[in-house]
């Protein structure tokens, strides 16, 4: 789980470095935040912890998209960032933003919170099959996909992330996936499965 760091030229006000991360090293922990991080390339995963350990998926953060937005309120972080993939990270002072660049992170928050809505509604008034449906297609267009020369979408994750996703365990994820399979909506191997119908998949997610 290595880390290199370099000066960026683009915008330097602003910019502090760019840090490369490899998959699984924790980006930030909970704690003092001073800093903010837009993710360049790869897929970030933010999550927490129950009193009993568990981890619960937060968020993933794509490329173009930030994290870290306690510092702009100067607030402590109540949870961890974690590089799912290889990625790159730009590293942001707060205190050197423009007027456009609060505008940038701004609409951004927006968005954050609308697909926050959306995950607490998924959660709370969906049953799991359509949580699984509904985090695989959000899954389908991040690094964590690759297009098959079937045209299908293969994704990279195991039982236990999913699990983690959609507020379960690993034993009913796996019940769930396992019906999904029979019914050809999905196939699954060793941390990863294949979207074989998306339009049924879609449909399962609204339901």
């Amino acid at each position: 789980m290595t880390q290199t760091s370099h000066k960026t030229n683009t915008n330097s006000r602003t910019f502090v470095d760019t840090v490369t991360y490899r998959p699984g090293a924790v980006i930030l922990y909970p704690g003092k935040s001073d800093m903010l991080y837009r993710v360049a390339s790869g897929l970030i995963r933010v999550h927490t912890m129950d009193d009993d350990g568990n981890g619960l998926t937060l968020r993933y953060v794509k490329p173009g998209e930030y994290f870290g937005e306690e510092a702009l309120a100067g607030v402590n972080r109540a949870y961890f960032a974690e590089a799912v993939t290889d990625s790159s990270v730009d590293v942001i002072n707060p205190a050197l933003m423009s007027a456009e660049d609060n505008l940038v992170v701004t609409t951004h928050l927006v968005r954050t919170l609308e697909r926050a809505y959306e995950s607490i509604y998924r959660l709370v008034g969906k049953r799991l099959r359509a949580r699984i449906a509904g985090e695989l297609l959000e899954l389908k267009d991040t690094a964590l996909a690759t297009q098959l020369d079937s045209g299908e979408t293969m994704i990279y994750a195991t039982h236990d992330e999913l699990a983690a996703a959609v507020g379960s365990v690993r034993e009913t994820v796996t019940k769930v996936v396992g019906e999904l399979s029979r019914e050809g909506v999905i196939s699954a191997g060793y941390g990863k499965i294949t979207l074989r119908n998306e339009k049924q998949l879609q449909e399962i997610a609204a339901a």
